[in-house]
Formats: structure tokens, sequence, C-alpha cells
């Protein structure tokens, strides 16, 4: 299977951080492309909560997918919520992340094939240090 061109697959890991939620918020997004670091994304969010953090960072991540024409994503997640959310699990009950939701949805139909999994916050160390290095640093756009 070739991953050259349109028909290239990417493992995405996004992680939302907000300090005091709602308060200072950042988006992290590592990106792998054959298991190998292809872009780091950190973006500074303002004051917003954890949860509206955690569906920004999944925004830029599939953007930034739609933007490369892959064919084929892993969305991987340490939000239980919006995971669940996203696979029909949970209804959105939170008028706030009803928006980013259907931005979530509108890009997975533009990609085709995306899959969405929750992993546990330890597997998701890269994307956790660029949310909170976007905080930190006030890092309004930034890649690898």
């Amino acid at each position: 299977m070739s991953t050259e061109g349109k028909g290239m697959e990417l493992t995405i890991f996004t992680d939302g951080a907000s300090r005091n939620n709602p308060g200072e918020a950042g988006a992290g997004i590592f990106v792998l492309q054959d298991g190998k670091p292809v872009e780091k994304i950190s973006r500074y969010l303002g004051t917003t909560t954890n949860n509206i953090a955690e569906y920004q960072a999944a925004i830029i991540g599939l953007e930034h997918a739609v933007k490369q024409g892959a064919a084929s994503v892993k969305l991987n997640a340490d939000s239980e919520l919006m995971v669940k959310q996203l696979n029909g699990q949970y209804k959105v009950k939170n008028e706030g992340l009803r928006p980013l939701y259907l931005k979530v949805k509108e890009l997975i139909a533009k990609i085709g094939r995306v899959e969405v999994k929750y992993i546990p916050r330890e597997q998701n160390k890269e994307a956790d240090a660029l949310a909170n290095k976007a905080i930190d640093e006030k890092i309004v756009a930034s890649s690898m």
C-alpha cells in the first residue's frame, strides 16, 4: 500500500490543556507519517475550558491532515469525553461544544477514513508537552 501523495495515512496525537479550567489554554498536536514524526504544532487558545481545548486540538490536527491530503487518519486523544462523543457513545449536551463537535465531524467527512481512539495520558506525552508549551510561550501558530 502506497503512502505517497493522496493515499497518505497519518497518525495524529492531540491534547488540549487548560490551567484552572477555564483558564489559559493550549493545543498540542503531534503528527506521525509511517511511524515517523512529521509535524509538531503548539497553539495558544487564550482563556477557555479543557474540553474546548481538546476539541480545538483535534480540529487543528484534522485541518492539517486535510491540507496534507491524507486519505486515512488515526486520531488519538486522552479526552474520554471527546472520543466517546465523536464515536457516538455520548451525546453532546454542552452547547459550547456542539459547534466544535460539528466542525470535527465535517473534517472527518472530508478525509473519509478516520479512527478516533482514546489513549491513556501516559501515551500522549508529546501532544501534552506541546499543549503546555503553547500556554507557557503563548504560541499563536507554530510547527516543526
